[in-house]
């Protein structure tokens, strides 16, 4: 039997429960609860073009495609996590707006914070996707119906962390603040098994991801950075760099957790009213704790992710995250004057591509 000697994720919970005594429970079973979620999405995933699921249905809140999957996987968390009593309330990607517990079902301490499929752009083209989860602590003077500003709070306050990832396997990756692990899920058992039990990113790298469709949008710290690197041995870095770019958040951060990396979503000129492309609540700070815990680190560039204080529910950030040694070459860049010059012929205003 596929790993019979490790822990299942419930073990695991249970020893991590030992060590606060007074603690009620709740959390491993909100914990649980949101395992299943992702146990039951990745089921349907599975299914893909047998049940149709990149088919477009809508628009979300962001104005963009939503999937068949989308609103499937959004419902999944939804009716997975409200009823046990552990929460105070939930938001999700999906969702205009928080969304209160249900009357009828006690309610608990916790706010649970997701996105319920990320990637999805990838779905049609079978690709790795995922799911986001963050989990705060409802204020003490918390009021019903729950409200938006239950939920601003920054990310160093999140007291676990984690994503789902759907990939040739499915693995879940934790931090309740005690380090990183990850669990993949055993099919022939229906059990999340511990595999990976630290997960650290490494301080140095020799990859980085970015989508460099964008580039003539790049501030001049991030063009900088990116035309070091691209300039290799014979450049100041004096090494080679290899450039990834998967479009799916949940993919890009799995690979910086299991060989390093840097990963670049930056606030860019592109449209002035949007000051970054990902969303705070639901992407940045979840996968911030984790890279953190992880011993990387995260950076809007030239503010620590995690201390931003966010000020709507579905508030967008520039971002980067992975090996600690890169971001803060890439925070220091930000403070440093420099000229940008265009020495790499791919990203010049006369491009090698020509029409």
């Amino acid at each position: 039997m596929p790993f019979k000697h490790k822990k299942t994720l419930t073990q695991f919970l249970i020893e991590e429960r030992r060590r606060y005594p007074d603690a009620s429970g709740d959390f491993n079973a909100l914990i649980l609860d949101i395992s299943l979620a992702c146990k039951a999405i990745a089921k349907t995933v599975a299914f893909g073009e047998l049940e149709k699921t990149a088919v477009e249905i809508d628009l979300n809140v962001h104005g963009e495609t939503q999937k068949k999957l989308d609103v499937l996987s959004n419902r999944i968390f939804v009716q997975m996590n409200q009823w046990a009593g552990h929460l105070a309330g939930m938001a999700s990607e999906e969702m205009d707006d928080p969304l209160d517990i249900p009357s009828e079902y006690p309610r608990g301490k916790y706010l649970l914070l997701f996105d319920p499929l990320d990637g999805s752009s990838n779905i049609d083209v079978n690709v790795s996707v995922g799911s986001i989860f963050s989990v705060l602590r409802a204020p003490d003077d918390v009021t019903y119906p729950i409200t938006e500003s239950a939920f601003l709070q920054s990310g160093a306050k999140q007291v676990a962390a984690g994503y789902a990832l759907y990939g040739p396997t499915t693995m879940l990756v934790l931090t309740v603040g005690n380090g990183v692990c990850a669990f993949t899920l055993d099919p022939m058992l229906g059990e999340f098994m511990l595999t990976h039990p630290t997960l650290t990113v490494p301080n140095e790298t020799q990859e980085f991801a970015i989508n460099a469709s964008n580039s003539r949008f790049w501030g001049a710290p991030i063009k900088r950075y990116v035309d070091e690197c691209l300039a290799g041995q014979s450049g100041v870095r004096e090494k080679d760099f290899n450039m990834r770019w998967i479009a799916s958040m949940v993919a890009e951060a799995h690979r910086i957790l299991m060989r390093g990396g840097v990963f670049m979503y930056p606030r860019d000129n592109k449209d002035s009213t949007k000051p970054g492309r990902l969303r705070l609540l639901y992407e940045v700070n979840p996968i911030g704790m984790i890279i953190e815990q992880a011993g990387g680190r995260v950076s809007t560039g030239e503010t620590p992710a995690l201390e931003v204080v966010p000020t709507s529910l579905h508030q967008r950030i520039g971002v980067v995250f992975g090996s600690k040694s890169e971001v803060e070459r890439i925070e220091r860049y930000h403070t440093e004057p420099y000229e940008v010059e265009q020495t790499n012929p791919l990203f010049n205003s006369r491009s090698l591509f020509r029409f």
